[in-house]
């Protein structure tokens, strides 16, 4: 089966083909011509200048010497020259322009700047440069065009790998512990390898045509060795009284540069993961839940503050984050923001793009850009200070990150089993095949169909809802203490959304894990989270509660924008009207309430306008201050999917009437309860947050047993 599909990606790939079919003609021309035609090469006869004929077909040199006998020999050497100048070029530019952003900043730059330099001038003429000072000869050549193309290989291969850098598995990476080293060798050099490959094509190309043309000027091959570029040489001053000298080396060249070039493209695609053949279809939807049965994995319960916590732990809240501001130069892109979220706690993050929702995550998690800073009075989870360099392998197995990308999660060059078992190989010690088991059933927990068959998959050969899948229970691998979910449902449809956000809220109560929940759906985080931080221009501006986003009874105007410009409200037939919110001066209060008389545009402090009304008089989606209209029922009776009550479907209840593993209130099952009214799985729910907001252990009902 293997053969049979490496047979097929052959046929697939013409360029690939004719390439191999060229440069194989070639090695096997270097291996048998060598003993077969040196002595017609090489031997000096009477028949000087013969024209093309019967036995010499391109005729003989100055010395009586067959042409074509002497061009075919030269192909070995000319092929290992062009060879080991290109592979020197190859690694020593790659190593360069990978290793330069493992350096500090300052002599990265520098190196950069000076890569930049190098490339400006052109490879030949730095090639004869160099050649000139090291003197003429085989050795000297092939220095000389090496160092002359190491330019390029590391300018290509720094560009690329700053693209790669920033991907979300890589990060991932990083906060794995894994060394800087393997970063480059298992997660960049693999996805920039197709642009590599065809620059590498293209460079053996010219490193013939640069070899050829140091020995065509006498820095090169010298007598009695000979080259293309040395029979060139040598067939000048008779090239207009026997033209026919000049065509064999001429055409090896033209040749030779084809095959390269055909073959580097081919093997570009072929070793691209995303452009192989998939693998067979199986029976069935490949997205569907399908009536998989998971094997339950029985978990001992743990102590209310994870397994790492200690009698140090701060008693109002797992993760502490106390008077956080994060600074790129000199500008504040968070400032000063506290929160903490306890055990088995969801706190949801909103606000418009650009308003701080990833850069404290990423804060909390550890992995800032270079070049932006994160100072706090405190920032801690449990024990486990964030702030200094805690141990790679705690950070790997207390923090969890799914990130919103769903396909950017994963490294495409590699498969699903060797990146989903990484953290538990490398901080579990957990051997390959166990890894591999352990996962399988993580991956049927969460209703991945045909779990052992994904495992061996590429990235590109699921869909998003079973990616995103995928790196939830990678994250959830080690158990972690916190679990940062940075965006996850953005680029997801409806109903995979929905089956996302079940597993959120099963992991939240059956393991007790706190979680911190950045979305711009407001209706999401307000089904889903307990407190609510909602955030402008870098500052939390307004505390409220997922109960109160879904009521509508939020009372902070920038809140009440936000939920004034959900899809919900505009679908209704509201006006989505421009507010500019400038809190620049007052921050929200500790009870979430906006301070008194804050004006919303530069209104009056009643907030009314010749053409408006109060806004506390007009409901948010812009209906008559009683909220209805005949054909459409008001905001706080409307569902957060915008369905009007009368309109749902019989088989789809609204969402706030739905719990999230989809059953109507009606046919809940005995042990299955609605989110809003029961939790899952018979676990007591967390409850919602007192009047003041706090999210700490000691001011909610305690979790079940076996939640932290």
């Amino acid at each position: 089966m293997a053969t049979d599909t490496t047979v097929r990606r052959w046929r697939r790939n013409p360029s690939l083909l004719a390439g191999a079919v060229i440069l194989g003609l070639l090695v096997v021309v270097a291996l048998v011509a060598p003993p077969l035609l040196s002595g017609s090469a090489e031997t000096l006869t009477d028949d000087a200048r013969l024209g093309p004929g019967a036995e010499h077909l391109l005729g003989t040199d100055a010395f009586g010497r067959d042409v074509l006998a002497r061009a075919l020999v030269a192909t070995r050497l000319t092929l290992l020259m062009a060879a080991a100048a290109t592979a020197a070029s190859f690694v020593v530019g790659v190593a360069i322009g990978a290793l330069v952003h493992l350096a500090p900043r300052w002599l990265r730059e520098t190196c950069l700047r000076l890569i930049d330099s190098a490339v400006a001038f052109p490879s030949l003429v730095l090639a004869l440069v160099i050649a000139a000072v090291l003197g003429p000869g085989t050795g000297s050549a092939i220095v000389a065009i090496a160092v002359a193309g190491v330019p390029g290989f590391a300018r290509l291969t720094a560009n690329l790998a700053a693209t790669v850098a920033d991907k979300d598995y890589v990060l991932t990476a990083r906060l794995l512990g894994v060394p800087g080293p393997r970063i480059l060798t298992r997660h960049v050099l693999p996805n920039i390898s197709g642009p590599l490959l065809v620059l590498l094509s293209s460079s053996f190309t010219l490193s013939l045509l640069d070899i050829s043309s140091l020995s065509f000027v006498g820095l090169g091959v010298q007598s009695p060795q000979y080259d293309w570029g040395r029979l060139l040489n040598e067939a000048l001053p008779s090239i207009f009284a026997q033209p026919s000298v000049v065509l064999a080396p001429s055409i090896m060249l033209i040749v030779t540069g084809v095959g390269a070039m055909l073959l580097g493209d081919g093997v570009a695609s072929l070793v691209d993961p995303r452009t192989r053949g998939t693998a067979p279809a199986a029976t069935g939807a490949a997205d569907a839940a399908g009536p998989a049965t998971p094997a339950k994995e029985s978990r001992a319960p743990q102590a209310p503050g994870g397994a790492g916590a200690t009698a140090g732990t701060e008693p109002d809240g797992l993760l502490t984050v106390d008077g956080l501001t994060v600074r790129a130069g000199d500008r504040t892109l968070v400032d000063d923001v506290s929160f903490t979220i306890g055990a088995g706690r969801i706190v949801g993050l909103v606000g418009e793009s650009g308003s701080g929702k990833s850069t404290i995550a990423m804060a909390v998690a550890g992995l800032l850009p270079e070049g932006v800073r994160a100072n706090a009075s405190r920032l801690a989870l449990g024990d486990l200070d964030l702030l200094g360099t805690p141990p790679g392998r705690r950070l790997a197995t207390e923090i969890g990150i799914v990130y919103q990308d769903p396909i950017g999660t994963f490294n495409p060059a590699l498969r699903l089993g060797a990146q989903l078992t990484e953290v538990a190989r490398t901080h579990l010690g957990t051997s390959r095949r166990q890894a591999r088991r352990d996962m399988a059933r993580a991956l049927a927990d969460i209703h991945v169909t045909e779990p052992e068959r994904r495992l061996r998959q590429h990235p590109h050969e699921l869909s998003g809802g079973m990616l995103q899948r995928a790196s939830i229970a990678s994250a959830m691998t080690t158990n972690p203490r916190l679990l940062i979910a940075d965006e996850p449902t953005t680029a997801l449809d409806v109903t995979v959304q929905a089956e996302v956000l079940r597993q959120f809220r099963r992991i939240n109560r059956e393991h007790g894990t706190a979680m911190l929940f950045i979305s711009h759906d407001i209706g999401v985080v307000g089904v889903l989270c307990d407190t609510v931080l909602v955030l402008h221009g870098g500052r939390v501006v307004d505390r409220t509660t997922g109960r109160d986003l879904r009521r509508g009874t939020v009372t902070h105007p920038y809140t009440r924008a936000l939920l004034a410009a959900t899809p919900a409200a505009v679908e209704a037939g509201a006006t989505l009207s421009a507010v500019r919110w400038t809190g620049d001066t007052t921050p929200a209060q500790p009870d979430g309430t906006p301070p008194d008389g804050m004006p919303l545009d530069g209104t009056p402090p009643d907030g009314t306008q010749p053409d408006r009304a109060p806004l506390d008089a007009m409901p948010l989606d812009g209906m008559p201050p009683d909220g209805t209209q005949p054909d459409r029922a008001p905001l706080d009776a409307m569902p957060l999917d915008g369905m009007p009550p009368d309109g749902t479907p019989p088989d789809r209840a609204p969402l706030d009437a739905m719990p999230l593993d989809g059953m109507p209130p009606d046919g809940t099952p005995p042990d299955k309860a609605p989110l809003d009214g029961m939790p899952l799985d018979g676990i007591p729910p967390h409850g919602t947050p007192p009047d003041d907001l706090s999210d700490t252990a000691a001011d909610r009902p305690p979790a079940a047993e076996g939640s932290r």
